[in-house]
């Protein structure tokens, strides 16, 4: 049976069928909630049920509490509907989201390459084209590894049948560990996406500024790529932190992209060169290249940040201090078991500051 699912203050309609959550359904009728962890544990995607009659599933007594539930408080990635329902959700109604629905779709691998002693490059061709945003992010399916995990595209979205992945290889993590030791060219699996609301904000004036870290360079290179292909007229200007030379991937690729592009700027910053007598570059952590870069001053310009935790705190600080503000800082968080957030390693969560 399927039911209709009102959601305020936007109006949007959709329809929910007999097995599914509020989320999937949404997601999947290319509507946006907001969520992160999406198994009932973290409460982002917390909505109001202000009409009708909803099943709250297994949502966490921690994540959902007693008296929410008594107030009418639901999980959207937990919650499934009896009736038509009509939910208040805290949504930022953004005009650059093109809403593109989330789909299921099988790939095969094709080729699997080291970038860095740490991270493979994925390649997967996909039996149709995908349709997303640069920045946004796919939902993958392992062998024996318990739930998806979250990957961001590495490719424009002009590549649309075939995808690139960036994958550190997570120390204990069972979805890293399997695609750096077993997978193999030929190999099927599935996926869905798009999903994220990570992407760059085509109607905010300002030129770009990237900073980005380890395999946290998948949704700034995507982002690139697109804005060059479509000439974007801005200036791009691109921080890639690393720890050392072996570990700065894709540098020959950037560096030809600032030969052929005005308008693209590439800088690379390595935080464990001091011995290496052959680097010529930034040595230091990538925020102080970008405080270097730009005198501490990055008023009017908005700003996209990709990587580990301690990166993107570090670098919004800088950012801040150099008077850019929280409605000019976009960011992509890597959250995962060697951060200390377990069930992060399921989804990862992006969000705006």
């Amino acid at each position: 049976m399927t039911h209709s699912v009102t959601i305020e203050p936007i109006g949007e309609q959709i329809d929910v069928e007999e097995d599914q959550t509020i989320l999937q359904a949404a997601l999947r009728q290319g509507v946006w909630l907001p969520f992160a962890c999406g198994h009932g544990t973290c409460g982002t995607c917390k909505v109001q049920v202000v009409d009708g009659d909803v099943d709250v599933g297994d949502a966490s007594p921690f994540a959902l509490m007693d008296v929410e539930r008594d107030e009418g408080k639901v999980l959207a990635c937990c919650a499934t509907v009896e009736s038509d329902v009509t939910i208040e959700a805290d949504i930022d109604v953004d005009p650059d989201f093109e809403g593109y629905p989330v789909e299921d779709y099988t790939a095969t691998v094709t080729e699997i390459t080291d970038l860095s002693p740490t991270i493979k490059g994925l390649h997967l061709k996909l039996d149709r084209p995908m349709t997303f945003q640069a920045g946004q992010y796919i939902n993958l399916e392992l062998p024996g590894v318990d739930g998806p995990r979250a990957f961001s595209l590495a490719n424009p979205p002009s590549q649309a049948d075939e995808v690139e992945l960036h994958v550190r290889l997570v120390p204990g993590g069972a979805a890293t560990t399997y695609i750096h030791e077993q997978l193999q060219p030929g190999d099927e699996l599935n996926l869905s996406g798009p999903y994220g609301q990570f992407f760059v904000r085509d109607s905010q004036p300002g030129d770009l500024i990237f900073i980005a870290g380890g395999s946290g360079l998948s949704s700034p290179q995507s982002m690139i790529l697109d804005l060059l292909e479509r000439n974007d007229g801005r200036q791009i200007t691109l921080f890639q932190g690393a720890r050392n030379v072996p570990e700065l991937y894709n540098r020959d690729l950037f560096e030809t992209l600032a030969r052929d592009h005005d308008n693209f700027t590439y800088i690379p910053a390595l935080n464990d060169a001091d011995n290496d007598p052959d680097w010529k570059g930034f040595k230091g952590f990538v925020h102080e290249a970008a405080k270097e870069h730009y005198e501490s001053r990055f008023a009017g310009n908005k700003a996209y940040l990709c990587g580990p935790p301690p990166m993107i705190d570090a670098a919004i600080t800088a950012l801040m201090q150099g008077r850019l503000f929280e409605r000019d800082i976009f960011m992509e968080k890597f959250l995962t078991a060697a951060d200390g957030a377990e069930d992060a390693q399921r989804s990862a969560l992006f969000k705006k500051i």
